[in-house]
């Protein structure tokens, strides 16, 4: 470890003062505070939304020493202090407490801190009093609300009574801060995602939503110029490539792309390539909704920015929330059709996404089907064809019959889809789609497979197709072996009926 990582720390002060490495992000603290005065951000968890907020606390309570050397440190008044009202749903206790109850115990903390006695019973009432006591005695206050949507999330895909009762009651509370405006110096909200911002906040019409806006593209995350800057011993040992693979890509403006702070803190401090942000936390309910609708390829998904802020929590929509969430990102615009492509942000996201989507497919315990892609990898790798039809009815053996009796074509299609999808997160591999291409391309040091998969049908016509088609035919000057592999799947049998290969060329 060649420097002291916050991995996990998201309290500036401490960071500051405990020797940490802190990536400079003033700068756009500076922008944010000179410029507005009501903010909301969206990001995925783990970027850095919540250091964000604790060094705009900072800022306001004018702890100068904290920020010693960096590059707001001339740029600031620090003769002059705010009150600060500073909630996050993440930790106040919504789901033991009940949301109501959680705030109000929040509020009632925060009246303590600066000697104030409620008159109000309701916590929005308690809100309106505590800003306007704080204003009169003390000057205009700072909002800092961080991960405003928690109470939500928290029930999505689970409990949907649970999470519109909680919008509601949210959306009671923040009523109260539009006529509070003379009182209050600044308002950030931060979020995951913005399903239900508009409906929250309907009554703060003066919000600004700079999540996609560029000056703010890199204010979570580590841009590649602040990984070039403040890593510059770490990039002398690890290769740059591959650390860009697999933790860079994230995009809300399609002009900068930063890496998960996370992923790549940690990756530094152990110094071994491992899916860290995905682990601390499992995507169920957006499983749960891709098997419901059957939507495996998540790659040049296109979608207008319309559809992305639309969907609601009576009619969840999974692309939106994979975006929201952090699981796909901005790959391009087509500005005259005003339509964004989205996909996988790296490597870390796609092969974790993807092992967990085969396994809950399968309907298997965790890891078996990433183990199988893994044997099917090593299988090709060393022409083992024979290995083949055992390996891909692994794949498909644990499907409950009545599964098959009413999904027949859905799970065929989905397994295979996702097992050589996953098997191209560590060799080059292509699965296309029904319009008259090859069904599956595989490239390998020594062979490049072209596979043409036939439910119901027969591996001889499979394999006549591939050479009908002259599908390997581009791929003749390269030097190497080319297989042609027709496979049957009888949707009676659950299993691989038939497999027929031969070298082509």
């Amino acid at each position: 470890m060649i420097q002291k990582y916050p991995v996990g720390i998201q309290d500036f002060g401490e960071i500051r003062t405990g020797g940490y490495l802190y990536v400079d992000k003033t700068a756009f603290v500076h922008t944010l505070v000179t410029q507005g005065k009501y903010y909301f951000l969206s990001r995925p968890r783990r970027f850095g939304k919540s250091l964000f907020i604790s060094t705009l606390e900072c800022l306001f309570l004018a702890k100068k020493e904290l920020f010693k050397g960096l590059y707001i440190e001339d740029k600031w008044n620090w003769e002059q202090t705010f009150p600060i009202i500073r909630i996050s749903f993440s930790n106040i206790g919504h789901k033991s407490l009940g949301l109501k109850e959680a705030i109000d115990t929040r509020l009632d903390e925060i009246a303590k801190e600066y000697g104030i006695t409620f008159s109000a019973k309701t916590i929005d009432q308690k809100f309106k009093e505590l800003i306007v006591s704080l204003s009169a005695s003390r000057g205009k206050v700072v909002v800092l609300i961080d991960e405003y949507d928690r109470p939500i999330i928290d029930y999505l895909g689970e409990d949907t009574a649970k999470a519109i009762e909680n919008r509601d009651i949210m959306k009671i509370f923040y009523s109260i801060l539009k006529d509070a405006d003379p009182h209050l110096k600044l308002v950030f909200i931060t979020g995951v995602s913005k399903f239900s911002r508009v409906s929250i906040f309907s009554d703060l019409n003066n919000l600004t939503d700079i999540t996609l806006s560029h000056h703010f593209s890199a204010s979570c995350g580590i841009s590649e110029t602040e990984l070039e800057t403040y890593f510059q011993e770490e990039l002398k040992i690890y290769d740059k490539e591959k650390i860009r693979a697999w933790y860079n890509g994230y995009s809300w403006d399609l002009a900068v792309r930063v890496y998960n702070p996370f992923s790549l803190m940690h990756f530094f401090r152990e110094g071994k390539f491992h899916n860290y942000w995905f682990d601390t936390g499992m995507p169920t309910f957006l499983i749960k909704l891709a098997k419901q609708i059957h939507l495996y390829d998540f790659e040049n998904k296109e979608t207008s920015l319309s559809h992305l802020n639309s969907y609601d929590l009576e009619r969840l929509e999974l692309i939106p929330l994979m975006f929201q969430t952090g699981y796909l990102t901005f790959k391009s615009y087509d500005e005259e059709g005003d339509i964004y492509t989205l996909g996988f942000p790296n490597k870390e996201v796609k092969k974790s996404y993807l092992e967990v989507l085969l396994d809950a497919v399968r309907e298997y315990p965790s890891d078996q089907g990433v183990v199988l892609v893994n044997e099917l990898r090593k299988t090709l790798l060393a022409g083992n064809i024979d290995k083949l039809e055992s390996i891909l009815n692994s794949l498909f053996k644990s499907l409950p019959y009545e599964l098959w009796q009413k999904e027949n074509e859905h799970f065929y299609h989905a397994i295979i889809h996702l097992a050589f999808t996953l098997l191209g997160v560590y060799v080059q591999s292509e699965v296309q789609t029904s319009d008259g291409r090859m069904d599956a391309l595989v490239r390998m040091k020594e062979y490049i497979y072209c596979f043409e998969f036939k439910l119901d049908g027969s591996a001889e016509e499979a394999l006549a197709q591939i050479k009908d088609k002259g599908y390997l035919q581009p791929f003749a000057q390269e030097g190497k072996k080319l297989i042609g592999i027709g496979i049957n799947f009888s949707s009676e049998k659950k299993k691989v009926e038939a497999l027929k290969w031969e070298f082509i060329g």
